[in-house]
């Protein structure tokens, strides 16, 4: 454990083995940090905030913070933080309010320097938030996920896995799995073909995805009658299976 003595740290903090914390930095009281993880200079970890193993977290970023949630009642909530990830410059994590409790990312995600992540969000795993992506309240950006730079996220909206929001751009709505979305305002901009070549889906399944979405967005049918064609015509594959429950469980409408 490496520590610079000018900062300061809770004694009831929990620190793991092979941390180093840098100069100037402030860590709150009922706050853990998992082993090997490093923390640059002026980094405030605030209370009831849980660092997994691995993680960078760069100059000025804030963990932890109250939510900007005229709501919030200084009820207990918590933020969750799981492994390998690198936090960059000034990035603002909040804690959650009574709604969910807490705050969860995910393990092996990149957040680039003035990421926001708002009270109640979860962020899942492999996620790349570019520099100044904004999430607002209880929204979730799904597995493998990118949101280009300057890109908000409006409050309770869903970012499918595998999909890809080119940069300043404003999402209103979910934006659904495996897809481009781009444009002003967004939408569909055809599949995230070049990720899921990196990410070794197969021909098959990104002919399936491609027909799937060709059924949603280039079709006669309205949003029902589309998921019941792709049900009815389409081969069962997990990532068919995944696109009909995230049409169907959309809170705020599709992109």
């Amino acid at each position: 454990m490496k520590i610079h003595k000018t900062s300061i740290i809770d004694k009831d903090t929990i620190i793991g083995e092979n941390v180093e914390i840098g100069p100037f930095c402030i860590i709150e009281k009922d706050v853990k940090i998992g082993n090997n993880t490093k923390i640059l200079p002026y980094v405030h970890i605030l209370s009831n905030t849980t660092i997994g193993k691995n993680n960078t977290i760069h100059q000025g970023s804030v963990l932890g913070g109250n939510p900007q949630d005229l709501k919030f009642k200084n009820e207990y909530s918590e933020l969750i933080i799981g492994d390998n990830n690198t936090i960059r410059e000034n990035c603002t994590l909040n804690r959650g309010t009574e709604a969910s409790g807490k705050t969860i990312i995910g393990s092996n995600c990149l957040f680039m320097a003035y990421v926001h992540v708002a009270h109640d969000c979860i962020v899942e795993d492999k996620v790349i938030l570019a520099n100044g992506v904004q999430l607002g309240g209880h929204s979730e950006v799904h597995y493998h996920a990118t949101v280009g730079g300057m890109s908000p996220v409006h409050q309770f909206c869903k970012v499918g896995q595998h999909s890809f929001i080119g940069g300043g751009r404003v999402a209103l709505q979910d934006v659904p799995p495996f897809i481009l979305a781009n444009g002003e305002p967004l939408k569909y901009s055809g599949i995230n073909s070049v990720g899921l070549r990196r990410r070794n889906f197969d021909i098959e399944k990104r002919n399936l995805i491609k027909r799937a979405y060709k059924l949603i967005y280039l079709s006669k049918y309205n949003r029902s009658q589309a998921i019941e064609e792709i049900k009815n015509s389409l081969k069962m594959i997990d990532e068919i299976k995944i696109i009909i429950n995230f049409v169907e469980n959309s809170d705020r409408g599709l992109i």
